[in-house]
C-alpha cells in the first residue's frame, strides 16, 4: 500500500495538516502515526515524560512530517504551518528534528551524548567525527555544556563509532 492509500478511502493530503489520531483504533489513514505512538517513541527513546506534551497537539502534513503545536485548531487545518516540525516518521527509523531537540531536549534522560567544545564546534559545522559512546546507536540528542547547563544543540546519528551531524545545511555554522 502506498502512503495515503487506505482500505476505507481516507488518504493523506500532502498540503493539509491533519491532527494525529489518539490511538491506532482511531487511525483512518494508513501509515499515519498516532499521538500514543509519538509519545511512546519520545518516552522509550529519550525518556522524555509523556506529560511534557499534555498541552500540545500533534499534526501530520505530507507523508510522515509531524508537527507539534501548543494549542488547538480544527482538523484538517488549511494553513501553511502550525507550530514546529518535530519528527519524521514514515521511514525505517523515526528522526526528531533539530528544532524539537533544541526545544524539548533538556527533558531527555536517555540517548543524549554530551560532547566537548571542539567536538561541538565540528558538529555544528556539519562534520562527522569518530567518538566513543557506550549508549544506543541511532539518532541521539547531541548536547554541550554552556554556562554550566546541558544545552541540546542538535540531532546526531551514531553508528559504528562515528557521530554524524544532521544539522541542516542552512543552520550549520563555522565557530
Amino acid at each position: 500500500m502506498s502512503d495515503g492509500d487506505s482500505s476505507d478511502g481516507e488518504s493523506n493530503v500532502g498540503q493539509r495538516f491533519d491532527r494525529l489520531p489518539a490511538t491506532a483504533s482511531e487511525r483512518v489513514v494508513a501509515g499515519r502515526a498516532t499521538r500514543a505512538e509519538v509519545l511512546e517513541y519520545f518516552e522509550d527513546r529519550f525518556e522524555i515524560p509523556p506529560e511534557t506534551f499534555d498541552e500540545y497537539t500533534f499534526w501530520e502534513k505530507g507523508a510522515g512530517k509531524i508537527w507539534i503545536f501548543s494549542g488547538e485548531s480544527p482538523s484538517p487545518a488549511p494553513v501553511e504551518a502550525i507550530g514546529m516540525t518535530c519528527l519524521r516518521t514514515r521511514q525505517e527509523h523515526w528522526k526528531p528534528t533539530t528544532d524539537f531537540v533544541q526545544r524539548f531536549g533538556r527533558q531527555a534522560n536517555a540517548c543524549v551524548i554530551d560532547i566537548e567544545r571542539e567536538a561541538a564546534r565540528r558538529f555544528v559545522c556539519g562534520e562527522d567525527q569518530s567518538l566513543e559512546w557506550d549508549g544506543d546507536w541511532g539518532y541521539l540528542i547531541v548536547a554541550h555544556e554552556i554556562a554550566g547547563e546541558r544545552e541540546p544543540i542538535g540531532v546526531g546519528l551514531y553508528l559504528h563509532g562515528e557521530l554524524r551531524s544532521t544539522v541542516p545545511k542552512g543552520r550549520q555554522r563555522e565557530l
